[in-house]
Parts: C-alpha cells; structure tokens; sequence
C-alpha cells in the first residue's frame, strides 16, 4: 500500500506540473522538452498505481506507448478524425517531431535510475 500512495501522491504533483507547464510555459525548453520527458514518468506513475510491484521492463513498454501515439501525430490523427476537443488534441498532441521520442527515452531513463535507487527505499 506504501508503494500505491507513492504513485498516487507522483501522479497527481506531475500532472500538476504538466498542466501548469501547458497553461503558463511558453518557452523553448521546458514547455517542449522538460513537459515530453515528465509526460513518460506521468504515464508510468499512473500505471503504478494499478501495478504497485510493476512488471519487468515496465520503463520500456511505457516509452513504446510514447512512440506509439508519437506515430499517431505522424500519420496526423487528430485531424483525421476531426478532433476539436481542446483537451484531446492537447493530450495527442497535433504534430510529430523526433526530438519527442529523444525525451521520452530521457524520461524513461529517469524513470529506471530513479526505480533502481529508491527501489528498496519505497
């Protein structure tokens, strides 16, 4: 239950951080680079809320899900299926760029050093 309440209380402060990042950062880095790369551990988070004691290679089927919906942006599914929701287009996000799938991989790699030095700690 430890490592549940851990997910939790990381998930609701990163998606925070994520829609603070959304509505008030309009940079050329924290907004494109440091929102891609926590938009992994937010996803990871939330999956650890479900899976406290997780699954092998977890970081990496997080990042696979990443390019997935990253390809999606390639193939412009937004506009193909006429999304106007604010919100969804937000969450799919409207364009496809590599240096996305670099922040993920960043993200994820956070995600496995952190998990290795607080593993036994949580």
């Amino acid at each position: 239950m430890k490592k549940r309440f851990f997910y939790i209380i990381s998930f609701l402060l990163i998606f925070c951080i994520e829609v603070l990042i959304a509505l008030y950062v309009r940079d050329n880095f924290i907004r494109p680079y440091v929102g891609d790369m926590l938009v992994v551990v937010l996803v990871y988070s939330f999956v650890r809320i479900f899976l406290p004691t997780g699954i092998p290679r977890m970081p990496f089927y997080v990042f696979l899900f990443a390019c997935f919906v990253e390809v999606l942006q390639y193939f412009r599914l937004v506009e193909t299926l006429g999304i106007t929701n604010r919100a969804a287009r937000i969450i799919l996000g409207p364009t496809f760029d590599w240096a996305d799938i670099a922040c993920y991989a960043v993200g994820c790699v956070f995600i496995v050093l952190f998990e290795r030095f607080f593993q036994h700690k949580l």
